[in-house]
């Protein structure tokens, strides 16, 4: 079923310039500039005063579900330009102790399950990457960037394919925890905690 009009606004807060031209979003903030283009989604995005407004007509629940979607991810860049984002894993491991460091735009773990090889995950964009004992903190503006690069570091570290060590470890113990695991994602500049797990 069709609804004629759906809408979603954000509001622009203060020392935020947001220009928005045939559907792509330029956000420019005191941290930085976010640009994002919405041109092959069938909504509309225009700019009324302090105001974007995310808009469809006679939409689909696919169309509906897409201007929530779009008017997020605007939020998101809004965030990310006053506040940005920062991402905390933590290093695991009961046997071997892993070393990870940060190389150019590349994060390397080295003895992960004793493993000789070494595990490498690439750095998105301009995400900084910091290791701190036992913690990695991943900070940027742009939250896709941000949640990329803790994604390619779990996943560089996870178990998986026939050849993982003891995946179910003995008489129903718990089995391989070994990794780097993301606990926290707060916002940078206040460190106001938006998940946990």
């Amino acid at each position: 079923m069709k609804i004629p009009y759906v809408s979603e606004e954000v509001e622009v807060p203060e020392g935020v310039e947001v220009t928005v031209e045939n559907n792509v979003v330029k956000v420019k903030g005191p941290l930085g500039e976010l640009v994002r283009d919405f041109s092959k989604q069938p909504v509309t995005i225009r700019k009324e005063g302090n105001t974007v407004i995310v808009e469809c007509y006679f939409a689909k629940k696919r169309e509906r579900a897409l201007v929530g979607t779009i008017a997020k991810h605007i939020k998101n860049m809004i965030t990310g330009v006053t506040k940005g984002f920062r991402y905390r894993m933590k290093i695991v491991y009961a046997h071997f102790p892993m070393s990870v460091k940060v190389e150019g735009d590349k994060v390397v773990i080295e003895n992960f399950l004793g493993q000789k090889d070494k595990k490498v995950a690439k750095i998105v964009g301009d995400v900084k990457v910091k290791v701190e004992k036992d913690e990695v903190i991943i900070e940027g503006i742009d939250i896709e960037k941000v949640s990329q690069t803790a994604a390619n570091i779990h996943n560089a570290v996870r178990l998986r394919g026939k050849n993982r060590p003891c995946p179910h470890g003995r008489e129903g113990g718990p089995g391989v925890l070994d990794g780097i695991y993301l606990y926290q994602v707060e916002l940078a500049k206040t460190g106001e905690v938006i998940w946990k797990i």
